[in-house]
């Protein structure tokens, strides 16, 4: 009796556990996708800023030279558009532990794809990204 308590707990412990984590997993996606994802391919500046910490800051190496953007740097270089047919973001991976995570991401365009490393984290407002790393691969 005492062992089937003991496993009965334990499962319910797994599935709540695991529950919050697919829970955590959807609101980072949805945060990339409708947010990150849908402003980058538009240049839509609410949508990018609002996954983005106030700290953020993109950094990357091209032509050896390191650079380092800030938030708003980064944003005044985006232009409203509509969106270029053959560009698609995704999801490569997502890790999660607590409320930290780190996500591998993929936007591709008809000729470069980009690929960033976001690092990000969870407070009292949600999700945001507090660091990106991003390099470029042209087609």
């Amino acid at each position: 009796m005492t062992k089937h308590l003991l496993l009965s707990a334990l499962f319910c412990l797994t599935f709540v556990g695991l529950q919050a984590q697919t829970d955590e997993k959807a609101q980072i996606e949805t945060l990339i996708k409708d947010f990150y994802f849908e402003g980058w391919m538009t240049g839509d500046t609410a949508k990018v800023g609002k996954a983005m910490h106030a700290s953020c800051k993109l950094k990357y190496y091209r032509d050896n030279t390191f650079t380092e953007v800030s938030r708003a740097d980064y944003l005044s270089r985006f232009k409203p558009r509509a969106k270029e047919a053959g560009t698609e973001g995704r999801i490569i991976s997502l890790d999660i532990t607590g409320n930290i995570a780190s996500a591998k991401c993929e936007l591709e365009t008809p000729k470069a794809v980009f690929t960033d490393y976001f690092n990000l984290i969870k407070t009292g407002d949600g999700w945001s990204i507090v660091d990106k790393v991003s390099t470029r691969r042209d087609k």
